[in-house]
């Protein structure tokens, strides 16, 4: 039975990888924030399974448990990382998401056992496709970025790269806009969405529809992670993304699942920015975090379409199709309590 360590455990991605490695018998040891209180996303080992489930506090920031923590371990998942558009102290970006990854290289490079590293990076370090749709080959411009998350990301994807070509045994993954059930976190970005419009607190579309993203079911993406492990080839990027399309999209067809009926308003982008700069002055005072942020809006000024050819034909990734996925996601939604229809 191979023990790994999966980092952001308590995660939206990182508790449904556990899942995933869980049914598949590998002994999980779930890397977990030392002040996180809510591990409600961790499974228990299925029942006659032969993995096995065992937790290791600490922070990627923190070297030292990071090095105990990779201890006796084959590899290791590292997908913690901070995700949002926004954060009131946006350095918490370079230090989780740039210092935690040279942290996770430099302990699985005192660590012996470890054979394997795979890094959940993101599609935005590989840059917005206005216009086209863009594969593995694609370099970030880095001429601007739309959020510090985006800027985080492109420089951490450098260093394991780098890390890469040195000898350092990673494989890159990086998934689309995830969606799924699971830990409604900031990067849940989906249900997020689909919750503010069920629950009356998002009245139409945001903007025109431009706004195009590769959308992928968490779990497909777990699959993925998992598929690299076993067949991705060292210092390969594979794109885990799937079927490109617009937020608008997304509501369209909760709307028909769901039998509601579709937004019948458009909130311009400029509105959506106001609104977004508003908010970050309600979040200063009552210290509520604001779904819809300047940079986010920004981030629906560009297209981010993505291929993933190259993961269907190396790791056998197979997504499903947005359509099947929110047939799935909705029901369980209303099932938790979260929305209503």
């Amino acid at each position: 039975m191979k023990r790994v360590l999966v980092t952001g455990a308590s995660g939206f991605l990182g508790g449904r990888l556990c899942h995933a490695l869980l049914d598949r018998g590998y002994h999980v040891r779930a890397f977990i924030w030392h002040k996180e209180t809510n591990l409600s996303s961790l499974p228990s080992p299925p029942a006659g399974s032969a993995g096995a489930l065992e937790l290791a506090y600490g922070d990627v920031t923190d070297l030292p448990s990071l090095l105990q923590a990779c201890s006796g371990c084959v590899a290791v998942f590292h997908v913690a990382a901070l995700v949002d558009a926004w954060h009131p102290n946006p350095r918490l970006f370079m230090s989780i998401n740039v210092g935690g990854l040279k942290n996770v290289v430099k302990a699985c490079k005192q660590t012996k056992t470890v054979e394997r590293i795979i890094y959940t990076s993101s599609f935005f370090a590989i840059g917005p496709t206005d216009g086209y749709v863009a594969d593995e080959t694609q370099v970030h411009g880095q001429k601007s970025f739309c959020t510090e998350y985006e800027k985080s990301k492109v420089i951490a994807d450098g260093i394991a790269l780098q890390a890469a070509s040195e000898g350092v045994p990673v494989v890159l993954v990086y998934p689309g806009v995830m969606y799924g059930p699971g830990n409604i976190t900031a990067g849940n970005v989906v249900v997020r969405t689909i919750m503010e419009r069920f629950n009356g607190r998002l009245p139409g579309y945001v903007g025109t529809g431009y706004d195009r993203f590769s959308f992928s079911h968490v779990d497909d993406v777990a699959v993925g992670h998992i598929a690299a492990l076993r067949e991705g080839r060292l210092g390969e990027r594979y794109l885990l993304t799937g079927e490109n399309t617009s937020l608008n999209k997304i509501l369209d067809s909760a709307a028909a699942i769901s039998g509601t009926k579709r937004p019948s308003i458009s909130i311009p982008l400029w509105l959506a920015e106001g609104y977004g700069w508003l908010s970050l002055l309600v979040y200063r005072v009552t210290g509520i975090f604001p779904f819809i942020t300047p940079p986010s809006v920004r981030t629906l000024r560009h297209q981010w379409a993505y291929c993933c050819e190259k993961a269907k034909r190396e790791l056998d990734y197979d997504p499903r199709s947005l359509e099947d996925g929110l047939a799935e996601l909705l029901p369980w939604l209303k099932n938790q309590g979260h929305i209503s229809y």
